[in-house]
C-alpha cells in the first residue's frame, strides 16, 4: 500500500539542527519504493495507491502555540477497559448503523472470544482469534468479522465525524476503497487503517508548521537575543513531534510484519472458511 509505504518515509531529516533540537522538523510524505509481499488479487488491491482527504475541519494552527496530543482520549479508553459493559456501533456489510451497549461477557460468547483477546493491551495491533479480526490503534478499538465491524467504546473520543459520515460510505462501496470488490473483511481493514493514516498525517500538519515559524522567529536577526519563552513552546512543541514519530514508527512496523507474511495475510482473509472460491 503506496500510502503506507509513505510513512516509511516520515523519519526526520537534519536540517542543521541537533535531533534533540528538532531535526525532524523537514517531515515529508514522499512515496517509498519498497515492494510488497503480498498474495493474490487481495494483494494486488492492498498495494494500490489510497487517496483520501483528511476527515473534518482543522483550526489553522497559531503561532507560538503548543500542541500536546496525548491527552485525554487515551484516559478514556483506558477507564472504559475496565468497565462491565462496552459500547458497540456496529456496521453492516450495506453500511447501515446500529449502536448498543452488551455485557463484556456476553459478547465474547457471541464473537467466540476469550476475554484476553480483547483487552487491547498493545497500543496498535492487528491479530486474528477464532476467525475474527481484532484491531487497536491508539484509542480506536475494533473487531471484524465476515458479516460486520465492531467499534468498540467509541464515547467520547471525538470520532462522530468519521464514524456516522465517512465509515458507513466507505464501507457500503460509496467511497474509494480499493478493495471494495474484496470480502467484506478487508473493506473494513482498509477503512480502519486509512483512518489512522489520515490522523498522524494530520498531527503532522498541524505540528511542522508550528515549529518552524517558531525557529524562524527565534534566528530573527532583528532580535538581539534569544525569547526564552519561545524555546519554551519549541521544546514541548518537540516532545510532541517525538511522540508522533513513535505512533508512526509502531504503526509502519505493525503494518509490515503483516505484508511480509504471507501465512498473517491469509489469516486476514476470514470469508475463505465459508466461501472457498475466494
Amino acid at each position: 500500500m503506496e500510502c503506507l509505504r509513505s510513512l516509511a518515509q516520515l523519519q526526520p531529516r537534519a536540517v542543521r539542527l541537533p535531533r534533540r533540537t528538532l531535526c525532524s522538523l523537514a517531515l515529508g510524505l514522499t512515496p517509498g519504493t519498497r515492494p510488497v509481499a503480498a498474495c493474490g488479487r487481495a494483494a494486488q488491491l492492498l498495494g494500490r495507491r489510497w487517496a483520501a482527504p483528511l476527515y473534518g475541519p482543522r483550526r489553522l494552527p497559531t503561532a507560538g502555540e503548543i500542541h500536546r496530543f496525548r491527552t485525554s482520549d487515551v484516559s478514556q479508553a483506558t477507564l472504559a477497559s475496565v468497565a462491565p459493559m462496552f459500547t458497540v456501533t456496529k456496521f453492516d456489510k450495506a453500511g447501515k448503523v446500529t449502536s448498543f451497549e452488551k455485557k463484556k461477557t456476553d459478547l465474547y460468547q457471541e464473537l467466540g472470544l476469550q476475554a484476553r483477546d480483547l483487552r487491547f493491551q498493545h497500543l496498535m495491533s492487528i491479530t486474528t482469534r477464532n476467525n475474527r479480526i481484532i484491531m487497536r490503534m491508539e484509542y480506536l478499538k475494533a473487531v471484524i468479522t465476515p458479516e460486520c465491524l465492531l467499534i468498540l467504546d467509541y464515547r467520547n473520543l471525538n470520532l462522530e465525524q468519521w464514524l456516522f459520515r465517512e465509515l458507513p460510505s466507505q464501507l457500503a462501496g460509496e467511497g474509494q476503497l480499493v478493495t471494495y470488490p474484496l470480502p467484506f473483511e478487508f473493506r473494513a481493514i482498509e477503512a480502519l487503517l486509512q483512518y489512522r493514516i489520515n490522523t498522524l498525517q494530520g498531527k503532522l500538519s498541524i505540528l511542522q508548521p508550528l515549529i518552524l515559524e517558531t525557529l524562524e522567529a527565534l534566528v530573527d536577526p532583528k532580535h538581539s537575543s534569544i525569547d526564552r519563552s519561545k524555546l519554551h513552546i519549541l521544546l514541548q512543541n518537540g516532545k510532541s513531534l517525538s511522540e508522533l514519530e513513535t505512533d508512526i514508527k509502531i504503526f509502519k512496523e505493525s503494518i509490515l510484519e503483516i505484508l511480509d507474511e504471507e501465512e498473517l495475510l491469509e489469516e486476514l482473509c476470514l470469508t475463505k472458511w465459508s466461501d472457498p472460491q475466494v
